[in-house]
């Protein structure tokens, strides 16, 4: 056995002419590393109007992953923190190390014949629940939601997750707060109570916004509000935890378990919400995880980007006792999106299940890497932010 990694392949896949630009559907990054015995792993990093920059930031990791031993996860991780001066503080960074971190637990689990999963204490599970997300494109009434949420019923989801609020921009308008009540209630009385309704903020409000938002909402019992205030107002969290009778969920935008500690420690979120494309990878959501246990917390990962990312989240999933539901997009991909994984995971009737093949266990289409692959910044759109779910942006 030769730990060696030997080759490294930066790889950016995209669509010609897609002018549509969100995180789910218009670029995405991955990590080829090859061992010196021939094995391959995979891992993805985030696009986030930040394409570009990552992509380069994945070139300065490769310097410290090239000839390393793939086995020494923390040792290579802990190695680029060395050099990385501004590491702690640049997602550019983190999501780059991300997804060589990610791509060495597929490389061991390949090279020892085992699901990654196995690796990190086992099953804890037999299946993870999904909670749509990426499905209300182009909705603005309460009827396009509602429409639209009934399909997803159809198909066996039991909880999804959706932006209400328009254009809304750090304040919230009269308008806003009705149309979101509208919209909500709306779904609320079409689907029942059985059917659990997340509510995503996208880190838009300010505090007072988000204590408005919150309260016209919380008699209708979402599962949590997601990111109500702006990411660095987190001062603001308290006040609206004292005002708002709904969970409060965030992570995507925190970079380590240091970050969630801190968060957590502090009684500042309900559910963490970490994701491991940007936040370290797999070893660093185990150690997040087991944070968020020791405080009562459950854990909800983000999964905005490509299967790469599905695949690898899954595998911590299955592993740990605070698991809450999982994130998907897949419905909602772009077809060389779905197509890019051949085999490893399924979704159906509402649940996840992976395939228990070795490593992070899924198959890639080698020719979706050859066909779909570019190079250049995602679409931009100057109205519509990629962050949302695109027509939604709008009254």
């Amino acid at each position: 056995m030769n730990s060696t990694i030997k080759d490294i392949d930066i790889i950016e896949l995209g669509e010609k002419g897609r002018e549509v630009s969100s995180p789910w559907s218009s670029t995405i990054l991955l990590v080829k590393l090859t061992s010196a015995d021939g094995k391959v792993g995979f891992g993805e990093a985030p696009t986030t109007l930040m394409t570009l920059p990552v992509k380069e930031s994945m070139k300065e990791v490769q310097r410290v992953f090239s000839g390393a031993n793939f086995f020494d996860v923390e040792k290579n991780v802990k190695e680029f923190y060395r050099h990385s001066f501004y590491l702690s503080k640049s997602m550019e960074a983190t999501s780059a190390l991300s997804a060589f971190e990610i791509a060495s637990w597929d490389l061991i689990g390949k090279e020892l014949g085992s699901p990654v999963y196995n690796l990190l204490g086992g099953k804890y599970r037999e299946s993870v629940r999904a909670y749509a997300n990426g499905w209300y494109s182009n909705c603005v009434t309460p009827e396009d939601f509602i429409k639209k949420a009934k399909e997803l019923v159809s198909h066996g989801f039991t909880a999804m997750k959706f932006d209400p609020f328009g254009p809304n921009f750090d304040t919230i308008s009269h308008e806003g707060l009705a149309n979101a009540r509208n919209i909500v209630s709306g779904m609320r009385d079409a689907l029942g109570d059985k059917i659990d309704l997340l509510i995503e903020c996208h880190g838009r409000f300010s505090t007072r916004a988000a204590i408005e938002a919150g309260k016209a909402l919380e008699d209708l019992h979402p599962f949590f509000m997601e990111e109500p205030l702006h990411p660095e107002q987190e001062f603001g969290l308290v006040e609206f935890k004292h005002s708002v009778k709904v969970p409060v969920a965030l992570g995507e935008r925190l970079l380590n378990k240091v970050d969630f500690a801190r968060f957590i420690s502090t009684r500042l979120v309900d559910v963490i919400q970490p994701d491991l494309t940007n936040s370290l990878g797999i070893l660093e959501a185990k150690k997040i995880a087991a944070i968020a246990e020791a405080f009562g917390i459950p854990v909800a990962f983000h999964n905005a980007f490509g299967p790469i990312q599905t695949a690898a989240t899954l595998n911590v999933d299955y592993t740990i006792p605070n698991f809450l539901i999982q994130e998907s997009f897949e419905a909602f991909w772009p077809d060389w999106k779905k197509n890019l994984v051949k085999s490893g995971y399924k979704l159906e009737n509402g649940y996840f299940t992976l395939s228990g093949k070795p490593g992070i266990g899924v198959e890639i289409d080698e020719k979706i890497l050859t066909d779909f692959r570019t190079d250049g910044m995602e679409p931009f759109d100057k109205v519509e932010p990629p962050w949302v779910v695109s027509g939604t942006y709008k009254q």
